[in-house]
């Protein structure tokens, strides 16, 4: 297969893999299928850059910086201006990760021809660390996969100027990945690229003191690092990093399946070990599995990894083929499957009775709600979470009562006794509550 062949081969597979993720998406979100408020919190966040506005995250209670630091998220400014949807936000995520399917595959194809790298480039297109983030909504961490996949395909031509050009961005896209910076500048030093080497690790490790020690406490109300605290929890690390090995085992085991586990030999999987570090000596048992977005940046981690390793032994090319069987059996069941049910084209009551609760709340007032339609709300209405520190007065609260996602049964009671003032039951629908303050 000639070249030309071969990177539109790779386009049309990362193409294909986007438009299903797209699909994916945004039919859960038309079904009011939520994961977290996190998809919400970022909508805020970018509204606010792209009116150019501090970053405050309502739902959080204060600027964004002060939780997690990832001002990457400004680059979606221009495009949420145009397009002010929640969708745009879940779309902006398909499009990074359909880029990293697109390098990886190229590289794939292009390194190790069509019967080893085919394989690599199916498996990390369906991988389940995508596919888990594509469900889980966005997150900030979808501008790493194609950093992680560029820098990656940068290290296997050996051009590792390039390495440390893709490399450096990934300071901006979360503090964690600080770590991974420095790690990367550990496998060029494996490489004998000593002088970058050392810069590069250098500089991930600096950026990741200044913003845990400086630039995240003097935005956070506590004055601290919050998430510092989860590692290890509160009976040390030692206990935490035994807390569950079954899960965790079942997760490093999958993670490297996705390449056949050839991407076990390559000095390029050291990556994985800061996420695999702070996700297994955390006190958070989302974390230890593989569902949610926790994986998305192994995956492009791996999957290089993979190609490196075969690019320079043959003999483990063959493996090509257990990558391949381990993702058709880990394809059975996941979200992508769901395309191919009639369901996931129409809508259920519940999210019929969500959305006609929404169409009542007029646009710009503002909104006390739970994660059921908080994604729903916050394009157009001052949305805060229940929980929220402040003293503000919403005008409306609207809570899925029996979801058991902790909404107060008594909505109108809870309102008042919280805020001071009369609320009342306006309407009711399939569990939602819908309530106004009295004038």
């Amino acid at each position: 297969m000639s070249v030309d062949r071969r990177q539109a081969v790779a386009a049309s597979w990362a193409v294909l893999c986007g438009a299903a993720y797209a699909l994916l998406t945004l039919r859960r979100f038309a079904r009011f299928e939520p994961t977290s408020y996190d998809n919400a919190i970022f909508e805020q966040v970018v509204r606010a850059y792209a009116h150019l506005q501090a970053p405050v995250a309502d739902i959080k209670g204060f600027t964004i910086l002060g939780d997690h630091f990832s001002p990457v998220t400004a680059l979606l400014a221009p495009f949420y201006r145009v397009f002010p949807h929640a969708q745009t936000l879940l779309v902006a995520q398909v499009v990074l990760v359909a880029i990293s399917i697109h390098v990886v595959s190229a590289l794939a194809l292009r390194v190790l021809g069509w019967w080893a790298g085919a394989p690599i480039a199916l498996a990390y297109g369906v991988s389940f660390g995508v596919q888990s983030a594509i469900k889980a909504d966005f997150h900030e961490v979808a501008f790493a996969a194609p950093l992680l996949a560029l820098a990656g395909a940068a290290y296997v031509d050996r051009r590792f100027d390039r390495v440390v050009l893709w490399s450096l961005p990934l300071l901006l896209v979360k503090e964690d990945l600080g770590l991974t910076v420095a790690v990367i500048g550990g496998v060029l030093w494996l490489a004998g690229e000593r002088r970058r080497a050392a810069w590069l690790a250098a500089t991930g490790l600096v950026g990741l003191l200044l913003v845990v020690v400086v630039i995240v406490p003097a935005f956070n109300p506590g004055g601290s690092y919050a998430y510092a605290s989860s590692v290890g929890g509160d009976r040390g690390v030692l206990e935490t990093a035994f807390d569950d090995p079954g899960r965790k085992l079942e997760t490093l085991f999958m993670t490297f399946a996705v390449s056949g586990l050839a991407a076990l030999v390559s000095p390029w999987a050291l990556l994985v070990l800061p996420t695999f570090g702070w996700r297994f000596l955390g006190d958070n048992p989302y974390y230890w599995g593989t569902d949610f977005h926790y994986s998305l940046i192994l995956m492009p981690i791996v999957a290089v990894a993979a190609v490196d390793a075969m690019a320079r032994w043959h003999r483990l090319r063959p493996l090509g083929a257990v990558a391949l069987v381990f993702t058709a059996v880990t394809f059975a069941g996941s979200p992508l499957t769901t395309l191919a049910d009639r369901d996931t084209y129409e809508l259920p009551p519940h999210a019929v009775a969500a959305q006609r609760m929404i169409d009542q709340i007029p646009a710009g007032k503002s909104v006390e709600t739970d994660i059921s339609v908080i994604t729903h709300l916050v394009s157009d209405h001052d949305v805060t979470w229940l929980g929220t520190p402040g003293n503000a007065r919403p005008d409306w609260l609207l809570f899925d009562v029996t979801a058991g996602i902790g909404s107060p049964d008594d909505v109108a009671d809870y309102a008042s006794r919280r805020y001071g003032v009369p609320y009342e039951v306006v309407d009711t629908d399939d569990g939602f509550v819908l309530a106004r303050r009295n004038r």
